[in-house]
């Protein structure tokens, strides 16, 4: 018997798929919820917790619902996938959104078209994040937290009393990769 599927994912921590199960549910009747909350788009498909147990999940005939496409995923070939895989098991996918369902030839075009252009502005994004750091970078500005371990002291600390590396470790309650960087510079 054949069932709406619905899956919803969000980025952060911060947000709630909340609002996309409210729009998925206003239209259809889903049968079975899969969800990621915190995930990256970028994350593949398959490495993703909810989407992976989507794909195990799904029988021939299903519908699996999307509030958009980019929930899917941020990279055209990694959206393309499983799309493919979700074909392949007999199920259609419908993006409500972008208003179309994928399992057709228009619609596969469609998804072609605006998972290319959601990755296009993921990398336009990317870019004027890195020329924003190069500004800062340019005028001075220091990124990134504030260093919490003096170096020298550390390096000092471990020379004068002989320590090893997770002795003086443990005395500052900091990482060894931290003492190792100190006593590199020092």
């Amino acid at each position: 018997m054949s069932a709406i599927v619905a899956y919803t994912r969000v980025s952060t921590d911060d947000q709630t798929c909340e609002n996309q199960r409210r729009t998925i549910s206003a239209r259809y009747a889903v049968g079975k919820w899969f969800s990621d909350d915190g995930v990256s788009g970028s994350v593949v498909a398959t490495q993703r917790e909810g989407l992976a147990a989507l794909l195990a999940y799904v029988r021939d005939g299903d519908v699996v619902v999307v509030a958009a496409i980019d929930r899917l995923g941020r990279n055209t070939l990694d959206v393309l996938n499983t799309v493919e895989s979700l074909k392949e098991k007999g199920a259609s996918v419908v993006s409500m959104r972008e208003g179309f369902d994928l399992s057709t030839p228009a619609g596969k075009l469609m998804l072609t078209m605006l998972a290319a252009v959601a990755e296009l502005e993921r990398e336009n994004i990317k870019a004027r994040q890195m020329a924003g750091l190069e500004r800062a970078r340019a005028e001075g500005k220091h990124l990134g937290r504030k260093k919490t371990v003096d170096d020298s002291a550390v390096a000092a600390w471990r020379t004068e009393n002989s320590a090893s590396i997770k002795a003086t470790a443990e005395h500052f309650k900091i990482s060894v990769a931290s003492v190792k960087r100190a006593c590199t510079k020092g």
